[in-house]
């Protein structure tokens, strides 16, 4: 039990940095002395410390390591990157013992970290909390598993489910889940919409309500219809324009040539080499519906004002699931699914 309640100490410290870690995952790691916290840490940036360094870092009297036990809510790195492997500086430092969350798949560590540890003799228990460790970090489990971005799917529809009235942008959430939103682009890594909705909608898909990092903008733009002077086209945020018709880099702006076939596939698998690890799909109807039918997807958020009739517009995707959660938001309901796939 105790083992427990540190592990999730551990996850509490890592989702501090929601949003920030990119490419790299989300860990947290916490020291135990004699069943007090001594030190704690999470990794905060790409390129910076990772948790485990924090968390030595944080620790005030250094002779109490050797006596210690280290929490982390996934397997220390056992690479060469940015910086020096974690596993190496345990062992370094000879910690008692360690307690890992969850094991890391991607192929530079995958139980190297846990071996180099155990082979200098020390105690290592790994699967506390896992499930909860692995949905921590369920967009780097996913990119490096299944070789493509962790995809969430959303949209806002009415009581009689339409999208927008008269195919003209229409309010359907209200401040509450705008908010909402807001936050869940700067929880994920990158946000996409086609053609339709950049030209009706005109977004800047940003995240302005609140105080956060913009996500990466990813426009589906086959023909290049969009004007260049669209929001989606700002200075704000990186944006990738996947189209056929041209390839290059123009400011923060990059256009991806890609052919007509097999497009979803395709481009996620470029979204792969780019290392980009999330993905908010906002649609328009057909863009969803694409996804929906390929299966391709991890969650969906559907936004749902009850009480409004809009009676002609965009039809809201096809969509047969039973919600996992549903939470009122005033006059707005948001229904969260997952994919058992």
């Amino acid at each position: 039990m105790q083992d427990e309640f540190y592990i999730r100490r551990c996850i509490e410290l890592a989702q501090k940095a929601i949003g920030n870690t990119y490419p790299n995952p989300l860990v947290g790691s916490v020291i135990v002395h004699n069943d007090k916290i001594i030190g704690e840490g999470y990794h905060h940036k790409a390129g910076e410390n990772h948790a485990e360094i924090n968390a030595i870092n944080s620790v005030e009297d250094k002779s109490l390591i050797s006596e210690s036990t280290i929490y982390v809510s996934l397997e220390p790195c056992a690479h060469f990157g940015k910086t020096p492997p974690c596993a190496l500086k345990i062992v370094e430092l000879g910690f008692k013992k360690v307690v890992i969350g969850s094991m890391d798949s991607h192929d530079k560590v995958n139980g190297k970290g846990k071996k180099i540890i155990q082979d200098a003799g020390i105690e290592v228990v790994s699967g506390v909390l896992e499930k909860e460790c692995i949905e921590l970090n369920k967009r780097f489990f996913t990119y490096h598993e299944k070789r493509r971005p962790f995809i969430i799917l959303k949209w806002a529809e009415s009581g009689d489910r339409f999208m927008d009235k008269d195919f003209k942008p229409t309010q359907i959430s209200n401040s509450l889940t705008k908010q909402f939103v807001h936050q869940l682009r700067n929880n994920e890594h990158s946000i996409l919409i086609g053609t339709m909705t950049a030209l009706r909608d005109n977004p800047s898909l940003t995240t302005r309500e609140i105080v956060g990092r913009n996500p990466i903008r990813i426009l589906i733009d086959i023909d290049l219809k969009v004007p260049t002077d669209f929001n989606i086209y700002s200075n704000e945020a990186e944006t990738l324009v996947f189209n056929s018709v041209k390839e290059g880099e123009e400011g923060n702006i990059k256009f991806i040539k890609t052919s007509r076939e097999n497009f979803i596939e395709n481009m996620l698998k470029k979204l792969h080499e780019l290392q980009i690890q999330s993905i908010i799909v906002e649609g328009g109807s057909l863009v969803l519906q694409q996804f929906i039918d390929a299966n391709l997807w991890d969650e969906t958020i559907i936004i749902k004002n009850k009480n409004l009739v809009l009676e002609n517009g965009t039809k809201a995707p096809r969509f047969n699931q039973t919600p996992l959660d549903t939470q009122d938001f005033r006059d707005n309901v948001i229904e969260f699914y997952k994919n058992s796939h």
